[in-house]
């Protein structure tokens, strides 16, 4: 297998898609337009990390868990609001109109907007989560993400149902991200330690579509489950595979537990590095 790594900041990066595709293509030329792979990985971790973030400022607000102390997401910049008079319950996590710098190393503005139809922990409850004006290091963040509490699985570990249908706005760019996907979260460690949330790891399987603005449209299918640790602001392993519309199968690899932003897709035989948005 064919090894190549790509160290290029994010417009050098686009720039060199570019000059790709304007070559002449004949069938010597190999398939490098995997942009649509790291694009997905992005919409990925940017609608699992709203999750992440609802989950820590429920707990804040029902616990009155209010030290900053053992926060991974949210800073002193960000209000929580749980309003618990009736069902649905409604949580608002305002970062306000400029940007907060937050535990995680990330730029929030705006408000995730939450109603609960039950207790967060409860099976059968249905939490649905909006945006108003909410952007993450200044890219606007859009949509709908509904989850249902399901219980417990047979392994004894609680897990969710989720569906996205959301927008991502790259500031960089301006370009959009459509993203669609319906997947199951596993909380495979940590719900013995509910102040600590450090410690919380899940795992993530499923289906998504997307859609780049310049059109071109792919379907990714999640092979080995994505997990997710709390610790870390990347997925730290699992495979997906991305088809693209009228190309090859992209296969995208997230390493073997590392927490990095590294992580790799394979081409038709050619394996290529990639650094993943934060």
């Amino acid at each position: 297998m064919k090894k190549f790594s790509l160290i290029l900041s994010l417009a050098g990066f686009l720039g060199f898609l570019i000059m790709l595709s304007s070559c002449n293509k004949d069938q010597t030329n190999p398939d490098t337009e995997f942009t649509v792979a790291s694009d997905d990985a992005f919409a990925e971790n940017t609608y699992d990390n709203v999750t992440n973030i609802v989950d820590e400022a429920y707990d804040l607000s029902s616990n009155n868990f209010k030290s900053t102390e053992g926060r991974v997401f949210l800073s002193d910049c960000a209000t929580v609001t749980l309003d618990t008079t009736s069902f649905p319950y409604v949580l608002t996590i305002d970062f306000g109109d400029t940007n907060c710098l937050c535990n995680d190393g990330r730029y929030r503005r705006g408000k995730i907007l939450v109603s609960f139809t039950g207790r967060y922990y409860h099976p059968g409850t249905i939490i649905t989560t909006t945006f108003d004006e909410y952007y993450v290091n200044d890219n606007q963040v859009e949509g709908i993400k509904t989850i249902t509490n399901m219980g417990f699985n047979d392994g004894g570990n609680m897990y969710w149902d989720i569906t996205v249908d959301g927008v991502i706005t790259i500031a960089e760019s301006g370009n959009t991200i459509t993203w669609n996907s319906q997947k199951e979260r596993e909380w495979i460690d940590g719900i013995q330690t509910p102040y600590n949330k450090w410690d919380d790891k899940y795992l993530i399987t499923g289906t998504a579509t997307g859609k780049r603005a310049n059109g071109m449209h792919w379907t990714r299918t999640v092979v080995n489950p994505l997990r997710i640790e709390l610790a870390c602001r990347f997925i730290v392993s699992g495979t997906v595979n991305v088809e693209p519309e009228g190309r090859a199968l992209r296969v995208l690899d997230f390493g073997d537990g590392t927490c990095d932003n590294i992580a790799t897709v394979t081409v038709n035989g050619n394996t290529y590095t990639i650094y993943l948005r934060p």
